[in-house]
Formats: structure tokens, C-alpha cells, sequence
């Protein structure tokens, strides 16, 4: 489990996390939901252990990693992998030295060992044959593929996405939806996904947090979150998507 309790965070005169507390379970995917501005990506970074916080503490399973030292930190965020929203190719390095960074860098895999992962990691992600191809190569919603075969690859605990749809078509962004869904299925994985796009959150989460102006107003399963009475919530519904078409429910003639 991630535990992150009362996280305080100031970039000069702005405070951008406001006493965050959440709890996300093991195995579960959870979206976490808010404008832009709010906050969302700050904290996956917090999560991630490349910001520190002015106050509070984050738990990975039950280890407080705030106050770690740089090594012991180190062991426990090689458990994550980031799918950022840039997808974060290495330019000059073909969709397989993409792919098998991590293994040819941080283990005793063969050439051949490597070649073989990469390869099953492609196929799982629909990108099959393309080991040869650059980043420049591909188009925008294969670039978010490929990111995610380099995550499957290394199969982490933990996968975090910053805002993993923005800027793709539905079509596109529907297929990265149901990756997330397959790829967190495949690892057994925590998932924390963070969006602004509800229908993106509606696909693929078991819980939903949303954040904002710094804090944690609701954590729930959507089918609860939909349908919560709180101003908020029903205000960021109705200026997300027409509130019949949640679920596809159809309206009483």
C-alpha cells in the first residue's frame, strides 16, 4: 500500500499540495482526478520520490520514504515506472535500445535475453516489428506504446501515468485506456493514473480521487464517485461530460 499523509507543498509563494491524504491499495488502479493546476502531477512526483515535501510522509509499504537516505531510497523506487505524458523517448536510440534501457543498464541479461523481452514487451503493447524504428518514426499514440512496453519490460510494482491521454485522438486515447487496464492486469500492478479526462478515469480506475486546490475533497469507486451530491464534484461531472452519458446510461423518455 501507499499511504500519503498530510503532504504540504510550496513552490515559492504558491502552496500547491494543501495537507494531501490518500491511501491506495496494492493491486488496485487508482485515478486521481482534478484541473489543471491543481496539483495532480506534483504529487505523483512526491510519490515518486523526486520531490520532497515541506511537511508529511509518504508510506510504501509501511516504509516512511521521505526521510530516507538517497541509496535505501533508491532500492524502493526501482519498483516504479513512469509513463510521462511526453512519453520520454531517448531520440537517438531506436524503439528497441528504448525498450531494453533498463535491462541492459541494471542487469546480467544476454544480448539475446534482452532482445526476446523486448520483443514480447512490443507485441503486448501492438507495436510488433518496430524494434528498428526510431521515436521520430512513430506517431504520437505509438511513442505512449512504446513508453509502456519499456514499463512492461522491467515489470515494476508500482506504475504511475501523468495525464497518459492528453493530446490524443478518442480513438488513440481509448486504445492507451485499455493498455493501462491490460498492462496493470499482465504486472498484477499498483497503477495510479493521473488525468483530467474523466471518460479516460471512468474506463480504467477502481477508485477515484479528486483533487482540489491542493487537497483530496473524495476517494471512491466511481460507481459511488458519479453519483456523490457534493457541489465540487458535480460541477467538474457537468463540465466534463453530460451527465446521461456516464456509464452510457440512457435518460428515462
Amino acid at each position: 500500500m501507499i499511504h500519503v499523509k498530510n503532504l504540504w507543498k510550496r513552490f515559492d509563494q504558491k502552496v500547491v499540495l494543501k495537507g494531501v491524504n490518500l491511501e491506495i491499495p496494492t493491486g488496485k488502479t487508482i485515478v486521481i482526478l482534478g484541473q489543471s493546476g491543481a496539483g495532480k502531477s506534483v504529487l505523483l512526483r512526491h510519490i515518486m520520490g523526486i520531490e520532497e515535501p515541506d511537511e508529511g510522509e509518504i508510506e510504501i509499504d509501511g516504509i516512511e520514504i521521505t526521510k530516507l537516505k538517497e541509496e535505501k531510497r533508491y532500492v524502493i523506487m526501482k519498483e516504479m515506472g513512469m509513463l510521462f505524458q511526453n512519453s520520454a523517448l531517448f531520440d537517438s536510440l531506436s524503439i528497441e535500445e528504448n525498450t531494453g534501457f533498463y535491462l541492459k543498464e541494471h542487469t546480467h541479461l544476454s544480448r539475446m535475453e534482452i532482445e526476446e523481452k523486448v520483443a514480447a514487451a512490443l507485441e503486448m503493447v501492438g507495436l510488433k516489428g518496430t524494434q528498428k524504428l526510431m521515436p521520430a518514426d512513430l506517431s504520437g499514440g505509438m511513442r505512449k506504446r512504446a513508453a509502456l512496453a519499456r514499463l512492461i519490460v522491467y515489470r515494476p510494482r508500482f506504475l504511475l501515468y501523468d495525464e497518459p491521454t492528453t493530446g490524443l485522438d478518442p480513438i488513440t486515447a481509448m486504445q492507451i485506456n485499455d493498455l493501462i487496464l491490460t498492462t496493470q492486469k499482465e504486472l498484477g500492478a499498483t497503477s495510479i493514473v493521473v488525468t483530467h479526462d474523466l471518460c479516460s478515469a471512468l474506463h480504467v480506475a477502481d477508485l477515484i480521487a479528486l483533487n482540489h486546490e491542493g487537497k483530496i475533497l473524495h476517494c471512491t469507486t466511481k460507481e459511488q464517485f458519479i453519483r456523490l451530491e457534493d457541489p465540487v464534484v458535480r460541477a467538474f461531472l457537468k463540465n466534463s461530460i453530460p451527465e446521461g452519458e456516464l456509464f452510457h446510461e440512457k435518460k428515462n423518455p
